[in-house]
Formats: C-alpha cells, structure tokens, sequence
C-alpha cells in the first residue's frame, strides 16, 4: 500500500541576487510511516568549479550536522516522542533545525507523492536531485563580470568606454546602479547579464529576477533604457532555457534592447557612432 509523503531539497545557495544554486541534500517526511531522514553529499568540488575556492570540510561538516539532526528527529516520530511546537509538515519539522532565512544553505518549497519505501524513495530523490549533477560535467559558469570583460574589450578599442559611467535609477521602493550608462534623452543604461549558468533552473530564475528589478525601477521619476549585454550558455542543452529567459525578459514595461555577447564588436561601433552623433548630455 502507498502513503504520502513530503520532501524537501537542502540547497547551496551562492548569491541571493543570482539565486544561483547546487543541490546538496534531499529531507523526507512519511508520517503514516512515522518516517522522517535526510542525505546530504559530502562532495563539494561542483560548488567549487561554479563559485570558486570554497571551504569543503566546514561545508561538510554544516550539513553532517543538519543530517545528524533531521536523523535524531526521524527518531522521536518513530518513537512518537513529543516536539516542542509539535509540527505536522516537513517545512514545519526542518525550519526548526534550519529556518527560512538568507543564508546559504536554504531548503525548497516542499514536494509530495506517494511510496510503498519511504526510504528506497528517499534514495531515488537523492540520486535524482543531488548524486546525479555531482557526477556529471560541466562548464563552470560565468558570471556578470565575466561576460562584461567580453564586451569591455571592444568598447574600449573604439574608445567609447570612457563615455559611460555608472548610473543609479531611484524608484519610490527600490533603487540600482547600472555598470555603465550614458544620456541621450533618456538614460541608456547597459548591464552585463550572464545566462551561462549550470541549471536551466537558475537561468530562468535570474531572468525572472531581473523582470521584477526593472518593473519596480520603472516607476522612477527619470526614464531609462536598459540593454541587457547576454553572456549565454556554453552547454547546447541549456540553450532551450537562454531562450525562455529572453521570453521572460521580453516582459518588462518599458522599452529595452538585448545585444549578444557574439555581437560586442557591432555593439561597441555601433555606440561609438551613437556618441560622435549626439555627443555627451550630463
């Protein structure tokens, strides 16, 4: 006979701006089963080749005890020993080992079905959600610095980068400085944004982000362009993704323009003609 159950995925997560993130842990709650564990990999070199030098052992040893813990309550429901607050739901049950915060180690919105194995299923999630991009390779990604350099490069060999400068577009709730941006009529502000990341979740998830950035800027009392310079995947599967992340862009309310990291050399001719034709406006 099968029974429900939760789980939840412990991630690693870099930057909350990006919202780029590793899955490093699967938790999973059967209470018919009286059924609470967890598994979390003691393999960090993929956090290493996507963010850089990272601290494996501290990082290990962070989640053996988050494991440890969610193990040790897996004991008390087996044993139908009491909680403090008594939660009922795996969200309940892990935010008191893990609360909902901004730190790096953050777990996902729930997900259910049904097991005849709470832990055979335990494991199949685990593989699926953690085991399996841990063996796998990639390209490291990118970040935004990176793809700027891309565009840096040409910019300044037409010896336009010194007609652009960081701007800060202020909102009634919100507030950003722009890289670089110069003035013609309206601001013309022109952003680096790096889509070569190792999820297609996460370059959706950045893409949505920045549609909520720019329509919350968009109610700033000085009008702005903003041109996204895309860095895009390296890895052929993740192009479907790129490809939603433009949709998605597409849905900001004001008028905007994307160049292509392929394209950095039109770009830069292109803007230095801009800049001979109109001159610079303060």
């Amino acid at each position: 006979m099968k029974i429900p159950y939760s789980f939840s995925v412990l991630r690693y997560v870099h930057d909350p701006v990006t919202t780029e993130f590793v899955n490093v842990g699967v938790a999973l709650y059967a209470p018919d089963a009286k059924y609470l564990s967890a598994i979390c990999t003691p393999h960090y070199t993929r956090l290493s080749e996507m963010f850089g030098r990272i601290d494996g052992e501290h990082s290990r040893q962070i989640t053996r005890y988050l494991q440890d813990r969610i193990e040790e309550m897996g004991g008390r429901v087996k044993s139908e020993l009491p909680f403090p607050e008594s939660p009922r739901t795996i969200g309940g049950l892990l935010a008191t080992v893990l609360p909902p915060d901004d730190s790096a180690l953050q777990f996902s919105t729930p997900g259910r079905g049904y097991t005849s194995d709470p832990e055979k299923t335990l494991g199949g999630l685990y593989h699926r959600y953690v085991e399996y991009y841990t063996l796998r390779t990639s390209y490291p990604s990118r970040s935004d610095d990176e793809v700027w350099k891309v565009f840096r490069k040409p910019l300044e060999e037409q010896h336009v980068a010194q007609a652009l400068k960081p701007k800060r577009i202020v909102a009634p709730d919100y507030d950003y400085e722009f890289k670089s941006a110069r003035k013609n009529e309206v601001w013309h502000t022109y952003e680096p944004v790096s889509f070569d990341l190792m999820e297609a979740a996460s370059i959706v998830d950045k893409a949505n982000t920045w549609v909520g950035r720019i329509t919350s800027l968009a109610r700033s009392e000085e009008k702005f362009k903003p041109y996204f310079l895309l860095g895009q995947p390296r890895e052929t599967k993740l192009h479907v993704a790129f490809i939603k992340a433009q949709n998605i862009l597409h849905r900001i309310p004001c008028d905007h323009e994307f160049v292509q990291e392929t394209n950095a050399e039109d770009f830069a001719k292109h803007l230095k003609a801009e800049v001979e034709k109109h001159g610079e406006q303060a």
